[in-house]
């Protein structure tokens, strides 16, 4: 019995010596074996020991090294031109010229319809009167200066017009010079035979001048179409 407890106090003397040692030398095995191991070199994508780092302090990798950032202004990327285009010439002016009653009664309906037909002007789309009209549709047009602007002839005993808008559209159907020249020779005798006033379109008597500007504006717009 007493050489079994020896034994038995002997052999755990053995096993906590062996754990002393193992834990003692422990590290200096790892670093004996990792000497001896081979080395493995890093491949694309993984961070280089001890190589640069980004500016953010992490390592970089070889993607890194080859595709950097410019940090030169002069190196970054220029941005695309910004392109201009000239102004598109206007495709469509209308040229107005307004004829008012000088009294407050306005024209009466029967008297203006009855000078306007007096002038070859018809009836026609819009219930509108036109002027100067071809195979290819007319060259200007009479409107009212009250809402719709259209006439309506079942009432041309009881209506007035305080006025009336006579106006062109360019391009036209002809020459537009020679439209605004006929335009204006039926604005010049409506306004006679009604005793009424021209204005612009901006409600300025038209004048001579005025009128020789409008003209201007017409030749001037027939040639932005040549060109």
């Amino acid at each position: 019995m007493a050489e079994l407890r020896w034994l038995l106090l002997g052999l755990g003397l053995v096993i906590v010596a062996g754990i002393y040692l193992f834990t003692r030398f422990k590290p200096r095995l790892e670093r004996s074996l990792d000497a001896l191991s081979p080395r493995r070199e890093p491949t694309l994508g993984e961070p280089k020991l001890g190589g640069p780092t980004s500016g953010d302090g992490q390592p970089r990798t070889a993607n890194a090294d080859v595709f950097h950032e410019p940090t030169d202004p002069a190196e970054a990327e220029p941005e695309p031109p910004v392109l201009t285009e000239r102004p598109a010439c206007a495709q469509a002016k209308i040229v107005a010229i307004r004829l008012m009653c000088r009294s407050n009664s306005g024209f009466p309906a029967e008297d203006l319809i009855l000078r306007m037909r007096d002038l070859g002007l018809r009836h026609g789309e819009f219930g509108i009167f036109h002027g100067g009209a071809n195979d290819a549709g007319s060259d200007y047009s009479v409107a009212s200066l009250v809402e719709p602007g259209s006439f309506d002839l079942t009432r041309i005993k009881k209506e007035s017009y305080p006025g009336v808008s006579i106006f062109m559209r360019l391009p036209g159907n002809r020459d537009g010079v020679e439209i605004f020249d006929d335009m204006l020779a039926t604005c010049r005798s409506l306004a006679k035979q009604l005793d009424g006033e021209l204005l612009d379109e901006q409600g300025s008597s038209l004048s001579i001048q005025r009128e020789r500007y409008l003209r201007e504006e017409v030749i001037q717009f027939e040639h932005q179409g040549l060109s």
